[in-house]
């Protein structure tokens, strides 16, 4: 019996939809035109969205992946095609973002002669991927991209890269549907250590103020519900990164708030007066811990995480508990004791008033006419019933709307942590609207960002994506003008920026759109968006000095936060 032939592009088209692929964001070109001429035949099955620009399809990989918790694909040609999802891929990685990257290569014959369009793509994509390979046999398709999704989607999520040689997709193999879920050498989870969970438990059965610092590992590990019995159990009140906001709604009687650079005083302040600190699923990022050598040196400290290569690598910690959090809280918990730490958590209640009194008041009920962003960014949640997906651009906007913004749901916020993308949140948007096309996703930008990926209108057009898009217009780069001011005697170098019509350009794409410049007109505006069918820009007119406070200044301890400019 003769064996079935089918070319290496099909077999990728069958491979994606083994995997569970149903959406992929992407752009053809010449040396992946054989998979896109094979996609063709699958778009029944395979939704391929088309994007204006190849890295808006790795940030709508990533934005798909972040909401629903699957693995974001996209596909692009060799040369520019592939290199401009390098942002993408390096964002994907440091946030732990599972996606897959396929982009298309020269022939094998042609390897190494500087042929039209060839770069070195799994060398250029190593360092800043969990696996890059390269394609370069029809046969080893099914293969490649089941070990890519395993490795993209297990342990510790992140991108993986999958370079693949034009002839080995016009080559003919047998196709064999396969499946992995072992790699010799990596272990995505590891084992856990029953001794490191006792010492667990005694050390926070022992603690007078004890405080839990949780992550996005939480919302990755699907532990929400197992951080909340954790916590509740012990009355452990509990600070939360930028990236694991959503992971404890907000209103949980123990969410003591945001911490790091921009967050809240509370959790910041009371790190350096904790006796344990428990991190759950968090990386001990600089923007959190703010100068090494004062922080948290009076407490023990326990690091819940997946990934062994995390232990010390910032911070030196007393008690190493690995494996998926899930697990792993769920095992201390039952060892808890419950207890009540009555003054500890009133003692956060003290800065909560300074806070409130010093910056929350003057953000959200302003004494002057001009809109600010924090009262847009309230507005906008309390009018979605605090249930929408908040997706941000990089910047004030991004501080303030996720400081603002309320969470009663998980998987509630998209945004560039690590890495810090300017033009991340038009594209990641319009993937979340596709990943969650049964939730509200409004995303915040300011004038700068959103021009970065401005193209990205066009996908938002052919697709109708339901995108709420609420532009922070303050006519400066907002952020970086902070700092000028704060820093560098106000001299503000190359941050005012002269700003197109914004309503003009959302009619060209025939998106529709509202300016507004006051707070009277604020609520009927929002109102208006989130009632449109489709998408929609709302521009808000805001301040134009307006800065995000309180502020941990740069090489400042998390105790010393600044409350004014």
């Amino acid at each position: 019996m003769s064996k079935t032939l089918i070319t290496g592009a099909e077999a990728l088209m069958r491979s994606l939809e083994h995997q569970g692929v149903k959406t992929l964001f992407g752009y053809p070109g010449g040396s992946i035109m054989p998979v896109f001429d094979a996609l063709y035949d699958h778009r029944d099955t395979l939704n391929h969205i088309l994007v204006r620009h190849e890295q808006g399809a790795a940030h709508a990989a990533q934005g798909f992946a972040r909401v629903s918790g699957e693995v974001g694909v996209c596909l692009v040609t060799s040369g520019p095609g592939a290199t401009n999802t390098i942002t993408g891929i390096a964002d994907a990685m440091i946030d732990s973002t599972p996606i897959v990257v396929i982009a298309g290569q020269v022939g094998t014959s042609f390897l190494g002669t500087d042929a039209f369009q060839e770069v070195d793509l799994v060398g250029i994509t190593q360092p800043i991927a969990k696996w890059s390979y390269q394609i370069r046999r029809a046969e080893d398709v099914p293969w490649a991209v089941a070990r890519a999704f395993y490795i993209a989607k297990s342990g510790r999520p992140g991108p993986v890269v999958l370079d693949f040689a034009k002839n080995a997709q016009v080559e003919k193999a047998e196709y064999v549907p396969t499946k992995i879920d072992f790699v010799r050498s990596y272990v995505p989870v590891p084992e856990i250590d029953e001794e490191a969970i006792r010492q667990a438990a005694d050390l926070i059965n022992g603690a007078e103020r004890p405080l839990v610092l949780v992550g996005q590992g939480v919302e990755l590990g699907n532990a929400q519900e197992e951080l909340k019995a954790f916590i509740e159990k012990a009355e452990l009140p509990a600070g939360r990164t930028l990236l694991g906001l959503s992971a404890l709604p907000s209103d949980h009687p123990l969410n003591k708030g945001m911490l790091g650079m921009h967050g809240n005083l509370g959790p910041n302040i009371n790190t350096n007066k904790c006796d344990v600190l428990i991190a759950v699923g968090m990386r001990f990022d600089d923007r959190v811990t703010g100068n090494l050598a004062t922080y948290a040196k009076q407490a023990k400290i326990i690091h819940f995480d997946i990934d062994p290569a995390e232990i010390n690598k910032n911070v030196k910690v007393d008690l190493a508990v690995l494996g998926n959090c899930k697990e792993t809280l769920a095992a201390v918990t039952a060892l808890l004791k419950p207890a009540k730490h009555t003054e500890w958590i009133e003692s956060f209640r003290t800065y909560e008033e300074i806070e409130q009194e010093k910056v929350i008041n003057l953000e959200l009920k302003p004494g002057h006419e001009e809109l600010t962003m924090g009262e847009v960014a309230r507005a906008v949640s309390e009018a979605a019933n605090n249930e929408a997906i908040l997706v941000t651009d990089v910047g004030q906007n991004q501080m303030l709307s996720a400081r603002y913004f309320k969470y009663t749901k998980n998987r509630s916020i998209v945004t560039s942590g690590g890495l810090g993308t300017m033009g991340f949140g038009l594209p990641a948007a319009i993937g979340a609207t596709f990943g969650r096309p049964d939730r509200t996703v409004c995303v915040f930008m300011g004038d700068g960002g959103l021009q970065m990926n401005l193209q990205e209108f066009g996908t938002i057009m052919e697709q109708k994506a339901p995108v709420k898009m609420v532009l922070l217009n303050n006519n400066y780069l907002g952020n970086v003008r902070q700092w000028q001011a704060m820093f560098f005697n106000r001299r503000y170098s190359f941050t005012p920026m002269l700003n197109p019509d914004y309503m003009k350009i959302a009619s060209a794409y025939e998106i529709p759109s509202r300016r507004v410049f006051n707070r009277e007109e604020l609520q009927e505006a929002i109102k208006e968006m989130l009632t449109t069918d489709g998408p929609f820009l709302l521009e808000a007119c805001v301040e134009q000095e307006g800065n995000v406070m309180p502020m941990t200044p740069p090489g400042g301890s998390v105790n010393q936060m600044l409350l004014e400019c």
